[in-house]
């Protein structure tokens, strides 16, 4: 990957990358694209996102590989430091 790659560039029938490396089974490739902030809730193609896309694949390892990062997702969006796992408070 490069720097100056759009990561989350919609189109084709998946929608985008992360869509159609999860509806492929490529696990590793899904990991990669995580780890350089792939937009997990992004939402077009022809089956809607990353989870639906994975799932419609029969791909179990990658929706629970989703799954967690959504998770970590949400943990970050509502203040949950989570690498310690320690909530901040309020």
């Amino acid at each position: 990957m490069h720097k100056e790659d759009n990561i989350n560039a919609q189109g084709g029938q998946y929608g985008n990358g992360l869509q159609a490396a999860c509806y492929k089974g490529h696990e590793a490739i899904v990991k990669l694209l995580l780890e350089n902030k792939a937009d997990i809730i992004a939402q077009g193609g022809q089956y809607g996102n990353a989870l639906q896309t994975a799932s419609t694949g029969g791909h179990k390892t990658i929706v629970m590989l989703l799954q967690e990062n959504l998770v970590k997702l949400n943990a970050d969006i509502n203040g949950v430091v989570s690498d310690s796992g320690i909530q901040n408070s309020s």
